[in-house]
């Protein structure tokens, strides 16, 4: 059955305030910032610690330290968690990481590194608080603790963006299954989390249906440091990537002006709370790990896990602004 929220077409909704750890990838693909920039505006919302995967030698950590420094964040916990030295990630080991950093970032960042099990002790604390846990990254860090600490992830109030079980609607970008990069990234973790695990995904197929787009830079630009901060990042993305050329003008349903898609945002912002145009089915799933490939396959027989069908991309986007934007 799908399940519904009230909706509240311009402002989250009212409740209880809520606890929310933010494991991420932070410092490649720009959603991550845009994530977490959305959260901290969210009222009610607490960020009680970040922490990060597909780490370089704490990269990723000194960049979320030097976003939550920005805005008078910087007693929030962050950790430094999984790094590519496991072996684990499927990533050449002789690419960066991360795009370069004079041209996304205003000044040199200091990476943070910390040892693995700090990060993982967050994780297990902010469980054991009740908060949320979003991933916005692979999944390798949540795959390490439940290792560590078999059953924890159990009864965990887990969002993950990631999973294929159905592909993009007409009119977007026909992504496949190979091109889900949390789940795809790190595939025995992400096959061991989704085993261990009742979480709630936001798949590529939704997530594709929402823009960061050009038309949003004069807002974020007269917004705070974070909004300004995404502004910059958006306009050398927007040279890297080249969406708009790539998908703006030949997917119907992608604006012609898109930077990126708001992947990440969309999942903390359900995990929050956000119902606006938003499905959420239970659906059977079987987990197979094929061609060192991970397929998530409705059957009857599988595992019942919460997914995100649908959801209005246009008005999540504009909702995201107008919280990004204060």
């Amino acid at each position: 059955m799908p399940a519904h929220l009230p909706d509240h077409p311009s402002q989250p909704p009212d409740r209880i305030p809520l606890k929310l750890h933010l494991d991420t990838d932070i410092g490649g693909d720009i959603d991550d910032l845009c994530a977490l920039a959305m959260v901290l505006n969210w009222p009610g919302a607490e960020l009680v610690a970040v922490t990060t995967n597909l780490e370089d030698q704490g990269v990723r950590a000194g960049y979320a330290r030097y976003a939550l420094g920005l805005v008078g964040r910087a007693e929030t916990p962050v950790a430094a968690g999984a790094g590519r030295s496991l072996g684990c990630f499927r990533v050449k080991p002789d690419l960066p990481l991360v795009p370069d950093e004079a041209v996304y970032w205003p000044e040199p960042v200091a990476p943070a590194p910390t040892p693995l099990e700090e990060a993982l002790d967050l994780l297990e604390r902010s469980i054991e608080q009740g908060a949320i846990i979003v991933g916005i990254g692979a999944f390798t860090n949540l795959a390490l603790l439940e290792k560590r600490s078999p059953g924890i992830l159990r009864d965990a109030r887990l969002y993950l963006m990631g999973g294929y079980v159905f592909p993009p609607r007409a009119g977007f970008p026909p992504f496949s299954n190979e091109m889900d990069w949390n789940v795809q990234v790190d595939v025995e973790s992400a096959h061991y989390v989704l085993q261990h695990s009742s979480p709630t995904l936001v798949p590529l197929s939704v997530t594709v249906e929402t823009a960061l787009r050009r038309s949003h830079l004069p807002a974020l630009r007269q917004g705070g440091p974070l909004a300004q901060l995404i502004a910059r990042q958006a306009e050398a993305f927007a040279r890297d990537e080249q969406m708009a050329a790539r998908f703006g003008q030949t997917c119907a349903g992608v604006p012609a002006d898109i930077i990126n898609f708001l992947h990440d945002p969309l999942a903390c912002a359900i995990a929050l709370g956000w119902r606006e145009g938003v499905e959420i089915r239970e659906i059977p799933l079987r987990f197979e790990i094929e061609g060192g490939w991970l397929w998530q396959r409705v059957d009857d027989s599988g595992k019942p896990i919460r997914v995100v069908t649908r959801v209005d991309g246009s008005r999540f986007s504009e909702f995201w602004l107008s919280m990004v934007g204060r």
